[in-house]
């Protein structure tokens, strides 16, 4: 089953050019750029009640307009990444069942180096999801069943692989395919630090001789290794977890301290100390569809003012080895695909409880019981869930915050504070001023919005509480747990809890990436101390499943 509206499939351009909205959406033709309808800055209010599910207020082309940004989504659309392998070459390199006796070896070397010889191996240790059959946009060049994530992104030197926005915020989640919701068990972040301590050792000429490639793509693969010195990365504490911060950080060390970040080959050598070398900052992918409701970005709303979207591509960019005035040339060029990948995030739906559960079905009563308990205790740090309870449960509208807010809860600090490593650093370039991307430091974290909390195990930015129960109350709470594939709801799901089992399957435990120790600084699941009391507990889960 495909938890997604059958949008709109053809994704050609659907309009021409406006001249007077250079290199940008202008849906209705009016000729003003359609992200001027949106207020980035920092004193952005939304109205009581409402959203900015249609961020640009594109009415009746909403949807189409959703469709087109997906497929941005799954291609990740920068040309100019500095991070790309050359898609056919690279796919030729590692396929699947060769009987070329030097790729055979290749493959081998690979295999013990990097954990994967071919493309199968590959995309199954990236934790990546698949294509369904429909229900959500594929590109022209990809088919159902290509890993989304796996982007191919087109340039002058032809097809170039790298990751795409789907790798983090698309999951296969208990037989349902779910754009926008994190990926607990993606490797993107290895797969960086992996790869740039392996390519550098295959030569241009190696790599032709293995692969076949053409004088344009081994341009490309050149390309890729003089990015890789520029890459500050490192593996994630636990599996799931993404270390952009580390990956942003650490690669500003490796460049200028001027408004371009200009590469430079003896910092490449030698860094600029960074706290975040060993500091563990790691948090979850963000869900794509509370952005909807909020005025701020991030886990700690440390991006006060700014598209998320752009801010996303710079510090995607930044981890990927690019040139920064190569960036800005793109972004001011290419703004129609920033567009249209804004519209499709803030567009994207929550899924429901009854379409994925439909074996745990909703105690309707008891969910209905659940709702002042949830006022009395949740609502003001998280928004009221309007309900009609003679109608269904469905939400009937969302009361959040007009202006988002951050709040000191007592959660472990280290992902705020790993943000001022480097927060100067990023408001001090050209590229952000010219957005008007605003950092600011926060002491606290932003209450999210709740929609589908209840797919959003395990909890916390650091994803350190196992299940809703333990969430609730804190006494519940393990202080080490496992995590595994959302594979199979009869052995990997608690439904009664809403989390991880407590008694985790075998395989789960096989691999040391799985096991989350709440006693690491960084990884701790302290603080979010909500004083139920027990006999409300259960109402309140089950009100938490209908949200």
């Amino acid at each position: 089953m495909i938890l997604m509206p059958m949008w709109l499939l053809a994704c050609e351009p659907m309009h021409d050019q406006n001249i007077n909205c250079e290199n940008g959406l202008d849906m209705d033709g009016d000729g003003a750029c359609d992200r001027e309808r949106a207020d980035w800055s920092a004193d952005a209010a939304i109205p009581e009640g409402t959203d900015r599910r249609d961020i640009y207020g594109l009415g009746a082309d909403l949807e189409a307009a959703t469709a087109e940004g997906l497929v941005m989504a799954a291609e990740w659309p920068v040309s100019v990444s500095g991070m790309m392998l050359p898609a056919e070459s690279f796919e030729r390199l590692f396929e699947d069942g060769t009987t070329d006796p030097a790729r055979i070896s290749f493959q081998s070397g690979a295999r013990n180096l990097m954990g994967f010889g071919t493309l199968s191996e590959m995309y199954a240790w990236l934790g990546l999801a698949a294509f369904p059959e429909s229900g959500v946009p594929i590109p022209a060049d990809m088919a159902p069943g290509d890993p989304m994530g796996a982007g191919r992104v087109q340039t002058a030197m032809g097809p170039g692989f790298t990751f795409s926005c789907y790798a983090c915020h698309s999951t296969e989640f208990y037989g349902h395919v779910i754009v926008g919701l994190t990926n607990r068990r993606t490797r993107a972040n290895e797969y960086f630090h992996t790869a740039s301590g392996f390519f550098p050792l295959l030569p241009p000429e190696g790599y032709q001789s293995f692969s076949g490639a053409t004088e344009e793509e081994l341009e490309m693969y050149r390309r890729a290794q003089a990015a890789i010195p520029s890459i500050g990365s490192k593996i994630p504490a636990r599996r799931g977890l993404d270390t952009s911060l580390a990956q942003v950080a650490l690669s500003l060390a490796r460049r200028s301290p001027d408004a371009w970040a200009t590469k430079n080959p003896g910092m490449e050598q030698s860094p600029s100390p960074s706290l975040l070398e060993d500091f563990i900052a790691d948090s979850k992918p963000a869900v794509w569809w509370t952005l909807r409701y909020k005025t701020r970005w991030l886990s700690d709303g440390s991006i006060v003012s700014g598209n998320p979207i752009f801010t996303n591509f710079l510090w995607n960019e930044l981890g990927r080895g690019t040139d920064l005035e190569e960036l800005d040339g793109w972004l001011q060029a290419e703004g129609e695909r920033v567009d249209l990948l804004t519209v499709a995030v803030f567009n994207t739906p929550a899924p429901q409880w009854d379409d994925v559960f439909p074996q745990y079905p909703i105690d309707a009563a008891l969910a209905e019981a659940g709702e002042p308990v949830f006022d009395a205790h949740c609502a003001g740090c998280h928004g009221s869930y309007e309900k009609d309870w003679a109608a269904g449960t469905a939400t009937v509208r969302v009361l959040y915050h007009p202006q988002t807010p951050v709040m000191d809860v007592g959660t472990d600090p280290q992902r705020a504070e790993g943000m001022a490593d480097f927060s100067q650093r990023l408001n001090d370039l050209e590229i952000s001023r010219r957005a008007e991307t605003v950092v600011a430091v926060q002491a606290g974290y932003v209450p999210p919005p709740l929609d589908a909390v209840w797919a959003r195990f395990p909890y916390l930015h650091n994803a350190s509480v196992p299940s809703l129960c333990a969430l609730i109350d804190p006494a519940q709470r393990p202080a080490r747990f496992w995590t595994g594939p959302p594979d199979d709801p009869a052995t990997g799901f608690d439904p009664a809890c809403v989390g991880l089992p407590v008694v985790p399957p075998d395989a789960w435990t096989l691999d040391p990436m799985n096991e989350m120790d709440t006693t690491v600084p960084g990884l701790g699941s302290g603080g979010h101390e909500v004083a139920v009391p027990e006999a409300d507990r259960a109402a309140l889960m089950e009100f938490l499943k209908t949200l």
